[in-house]
């Protein structure tokens, strides 16, 4: 689906939901694209693009941060600490805050650097074992852990369990927002962005009905 349609459904949905459309940011996610679909879509003039992977990361974007103005990248894959330093000079946006060891490295940095990307803590709605996110009923209480590190987190991000209704997933990280005063939340891909869009999402994550379908060799 190109591009323009991917806006205009997002859009349309915003309106249906009674709400306004440049209240919700596409991130068009390049993972495992190859450079030249990225291109496309820069060249089609998107600047907001999400990446799983730092070291995939550092491959392709300070090139193409250096030849497109305005680009900005966010990590939505799980960040190792390790990685964190390079993740913090790269990504304007990290959405996979997720365990107080990774939360102490970022504020630990943050000092030393003078800067941090925005952050969102990742929540795993789902409780699901294989997949990163703090557990709901731990959500609040690692949100003041963060804040008490001086940390910018600005929201929340999900991936609901495949093969579930994502709504009530959503609506349960809507709620926490809520709560805790946040204001952005990260929900919704290329198969159910229109949902994320009616729960209240403020990014949505779309790769595959952008770019086409991935080619992991």
């Amino acid at each position: 689906m190109p591009l323009a349609d991917i806006r205009a459904a997002v859009a349309a949905q915003a309106v249906k939901s009674g709400r306004k459309p440049e209240e919700i940011k596409l991130i068009a996610v390049s993972k495992v694209q190859p450079d030249a679909r990225v291109e496309a879509v820069l060249q089609a003039g998107h600047r907001r693009f999400g990446e799983n992977k730092v070291q995939e990361a550092l491959g392709k974007w300070p090139d193409f941060k250096t030849r497109f103005s305005g680009v900005e990248l966010h990590l939505i894959g799980p960040l190792q600490t390790n990685k964190a330093r390079q993740a913090m000079a790269l990504f304007d946006v990290i959405h996979t805050l997720d365990r107080p060891k990774l939360a102490a490295t970022l504020a630990r940095l943050r000092e030393e650097l003078g800067q941090c990307p925005r952050l969102l803590v990742q929540v795993n709605t789902g409780a699901e074992p294989q997949k990163a996110g703090v557990l709901p009923q731990e959500a609040d209480a690692f949100i003041a852990q963060c804040r008490d590190l001086d940390l910018p987190v600005e929201g929340l991000m999900c991936i609901p369990p495949a093969g579930q209704d994502p709504a009530p997933h959503f609506a349960q990280l809507g709620d926490i927002a809520r709560r805790n005063g946040l204001s952005e939340l990260s929900m919704g891909m290329s198969g159910d962005f229109e949902t994320a869009v009616a729960q209240g999402a403020t990014y949505v994550r779309v790769g595959s009905a952008i770019f086409g379908d991935r080619d992991y060799g």
